[in-house]
Order: structure tokens, then sequence, then C-alpha cells
């Protein structure tokens, strides 16, 4: 694969890019228009969504950080964005373009102190993975094989200026209005500053695998303080491959149920015991070992769940809500989805489209088993993000509504049930967390 020699790191540089990368998709767009004359809209279509996704990508992993965390975040909305965006940004959950040999060199000296060299006994300076804020290095030291992820130069400087050039278009395509919006571009933001802080992930790593030890089925690195910093982390090298990979040939039912179980636990038991969630869950994150367990990495990404958020969120989940409009409604009041200010249409329109969301949403949560590999189900759920993407009257109302815990908490569930259809896994027992 090709590697990059440089990053741009100034505000100026980065802006530069995605004003090229925006000149591109213009030209795609009248190129789309000349193809409508000589081809049938649903061809010239396809091709402007293909030809915008590879530029726009393109653009996003030569930036590297929160622009590219942002396009990974965007490829797990499978039942929102078109099939070429999600095929091309799924990219940058694990297969993206290195840093040099010379450049992770130099890099590992600003951050260390010293070159990879004199730390290992053997250190490869070709990365053996690459995704959106850091490269992975296969490493040696006292006979043992180790991971060293290094964190791309300039990536934690540059996340508050990328997303204020970001924030006008998200304003614009979901119609976010009113003096508190500020709040998910907030949330958003420190939690990428959180990614970025590696003392920050190896902690939380550490207290993450020691609390989820005794779930069966599921293994963790071990992580090295000693041998990590403020960029760089070191940990053991955990061998197997990609879910993504893995559920490309596997046939085997019973495997996909014991490892569909382990996942569905994993996150159950997190959400429910300890209250804070691994909020990242991407198949680069995930690997399956020869032995037939999950193996999860990378724990940069952890949300904690307020007690006030957590209460009204799951009881909206439940039966005896969605069955109830008096306490529908007053659980979407509690959770800020419905607002006293909102005119009686907004109430009426926001009320109708939760509760038909939810309704295909919780089905998992109304059964002691479920089965995530029913095309049917998942059917539903792209139908409706299909059906309200379009939604005119949708566009028109103020999208500046809900708590700002709904943005990771809302992430990881749509990840979690991807993976778990990924996997095609049946006979899932939805409560099982409990034995643990």
């Amino acid at each position: 694969m090709k590697t990059i020699d440089s990053i741009p790191t100034s505000k100026i540089q980065r802006a530069s890019k995605l004003i090229q990368t925006g000149a591109k998709v213009g030209v795609n767009y009248l190129k789309y228009y000349g193809e409508k004359i000589t081809k049938t809209e649903e061809e010239a279509k396809e091709n402007l969504n293909a030809a915008n996704a590879e530029d726009i990508y393109d653009g996003l992993k030569q930036l590297k950080g929160s622009a590219l965390k942002v396009a990974q975040m965007l490829s797990m909305e499978k039942s929102i964005l078109p099939q070429a965006y999600v095929e091309k940004f799924s990219l940058a959950q694990f297969s993206v373009p290195p840093l040099s040999a010379p450049l992770v060199t130099k890099t590992f000296k600003n951050y260390f102190g010293k070159s990879p060299n004199e730390i290992y006994d053997k250190f490869n300076p070709n990365s053996v993975n690459a995704a959106s804020i850091g490269q992975v290095h296969l490493a040696e030291k006292d006979g043992k094989k180790l991971a060293v992820k290094i964190q791309y130069p300039g990536v934690a400087e540059s996340i508050s200026s990328d997303l204020a050039l970001v924030k006008p278009i998200a304003i614009k395509m979901f119609n976010i209005k009113g003096k508190d919006s500020d709040k998910y571009f907030k949330e958003v933001e420190n939690k990428l500053i959180e990614e970025t802080n590696y003392v920050n992930e190896v902690e939380q790593s550490i207290a993450m695998a020691e609390a989820c030890e005794h779930l069966p089925n599921l293994l963790f690195p071990k992580y090295y303080k000693e041998l990590s910093s403020d960029r760089i982390i070191t940990m053991d090298w955990m061998e197997g491959e990609h879910l993504s990979e893995f559920t490309k040939h596997n046939t085997n039912q019973e495997l996909s149920n014991r490892l569909g179980q382990a996942l569905w636990d994993f996150y159950m038991f997190q959400m429910h015991r300890l209250k804070r969630v691994h909020a990242d869950p991407h198949p680069g994150n995930f690997l399956i070992s020869k032995e037939g367990k999950l193996v999860a990495l990378d724990f940069g990404c952890i949300k904690i769940v307020p007690e006030e958020f957590y209460v009204p969120y799951f009881e909206l989940a439940k039966k005896e809500s969605l069955e109830s409009p008096a306490l529908f409604k007053q659980k979407l009041f509690e959770l800020e989805i419905l607002k006293p200010e909102d005119s009686k249409e907004e109430q009426a329109f926001f009320y109708e489209m939760f509760h038909e969301m939810l309704s295909i949403f919780t089905q998992p949560f109304h059964s002691e088993v479920f089965d995530f590999s029913d095309a049917n189900f998942f059917g539903q759920i792209a139908d409706l993000g299909e059906r309200y993407s379009k939604n005119t009257e949708l566009r028109k109302m103020n999208g500046n509504r809900g708590s700002q815990h709904f943005i990771y908490i809302n992430r990881t569930f749509f990840g979690l049930y991807n993976l778990m259809h990924d996997l095609k896994a049946k006979d899932v027992k939805i409560n099982n967390f409990n034995l643990y």
C-alpha cells in the first residue's frame, strides 16, 4: 500500500485540502447533469455517489484525524448513507494509507524522545494496520510480540479546527437551530479529544479488561504503561482475523451464535452494570481468534452513561411505554426529544416518528431470545431510515432535539446491531448478561 510522507497539520493546510475536495465534488455534479441526458436518473445518481465517495474519502484519508473519524462513524450508518459511501468510508475503520517509515521514526522521537529500536528489541517501521487517528506496528521485547499504536502528528491539535469546518455543513444537513445546539458539537469534540489522549486510553483499557475478563468467549490484550506515552500505546499482539473478514467466509452457525452472544453480553454488561460503554463498535475493533473467541480492542472512546439519561432511555424501550401514549410522551420530554416550546404540529410529528422508530428498533428487548440474522428486521430499519431521509416535512423541522448523550449511545447500538447482523447470530439470549 502507498505510504504518506506528510499530513496537513495547520488550519490553513487542512482547510485548503477540504476546498480542493469540494472542487472535485463540484466537477462530479457537472458530469452528473450531463449524464442525466444520456443515462437513466438511477445510473447517473449511482455514478455521482461513487465519484463523490471516492473523492471525499481520498481527501479525508490525507487529513486523517477527526476528519477521517467522522467518515468512520458515518460508515456505520448503513441505513442512511448511499451504498457507495458506506463501502468507501468503511475503509476508514482499518484500512488507510499509512505513514512512511522515516516519518514514523521522526514521530516516535517527537513523542517518546527515543527511536523505536532504542525501546524494543525488534520494531517493524512499516505499519501493519492504519486507521483514522493512529497506526499499528509489530514489535518484540523480551521474546514477546507486541502491537505498538502510534498517533498521527497534529491530530490532537487539529480537532477543534476540523470540527469548526464541518459544523456549518452539519447544521444545514440536520437543520439544527437554537442557542443550545453547541452541546452536540461539544459532545463530539470532547470525545475526539479524549480518543487522542493515549494515557487515558491505556487506563480505560486496563479498567475495562479487568471489569469484563470474567465474561465467556471474550479476550483482551495486556497493556504496558511503561512502554506507552500520551501518543504511543504498547499492548500484546493479538492473533486473529478482523470480524468483517471472518463474516465473509464463515459458515459455522454455532460459532456465529457463540460469538454473537459474547458480543451482546459484553455490551449489555457494560451498559447495565458498568454504566460506561465502548462506544466505537465497528469491525476494525474486533478480532476472531483461532480458538473462536472474540478479541476486543481500542478503548479510546468510552461513553459514561449518566443515571438521569439511562433510566428514561431504557424505560422508553419497554413495551408498556410504547403502549401508553401518556407515558411515552412523558419519556420523550425527559430525554429532550420533545420540548415545551414545540408547536402542536412538531409534537405530533416527532411523537409519531419516534414511536414508529422505537417500535422497530426495540424489538430485541421485547423477547427472551432474538435472531439478528433476520433480514426482515434490518430491512424495516433501512426502509424507515430511507423514508425519513426523503421526508420534506422533517427537513423543515428543528433538528436540535434530544439529549447530547444520544449521539454516542445511539452510535453504540447502531454499531452493535450491524455487527450482530454481520455475524448472522441467532438464538441470542437478550438478558444473559444478568448471569454475570
